[in-house]
């Protein structure tokens, strides 16, 4: 299952995932993590959820992106739910399609029953008509 959280850069999408992932912790019974382009929000995340940062791991498209997930998901098999901070720059999908990459983290979370909520940096009329159903978020 993918979510998405969408709006223009600085309109507070980082805000309304970490409110969304520290209420999710609460009722968790299996692991979250949340991935970012950096650890500057450390300190606002619960300490139950595990921060990845994403820049640490030398990846240079979408599909490494991908194959990073997979990695992560295979290692944990508690594995509940995944938040992407700053989608775009963390998957290397800047100016770029995000469809196909999209398409693929849901059929990765329909078989590992892991939810995606992603942040997107660009307005929910400016998403392909397929994703607009999964829009939680508008800012």
């Amino acid at each position: 299952m993918i979510e998405l959280i969408v709006g223009k850069k600085g309109k507070g999408k980082t805000k309304q995932l970490l409110d969304k992932v520290n209420s999710e912790v609460k009722t968790a019974t299996g692991t979250i993590a949340y991935l970012d382009k950096s650890t500057k929000h450390m300190f606002e995340l619960n300490n139950k959820v595990r921060l990845i940062d994403v820049s640490e791991y030398m990846i240079t498209d979408a599909d490494e992106f991908i194959g990073f997930i997979c990695g992560i998901i295979s290692q944990d098999h508690d594995l509940e739910q995944m938040y992407f901070d700053s989608f775009l720059k963390i998957s290397c999908l800047e100016d770029n399609d995000i469809l196909p990459t999209i398409k693929k983290l849901d059929s990765i979370g329909e078989k590992f029953n892991v939810k995606f909520v992603l942040s997107i940096s660009v307005d929910e009329n400016e998403l392909p008509d397929e994703l607009k159903s999964n829009v939680v978020v508008s800012l």
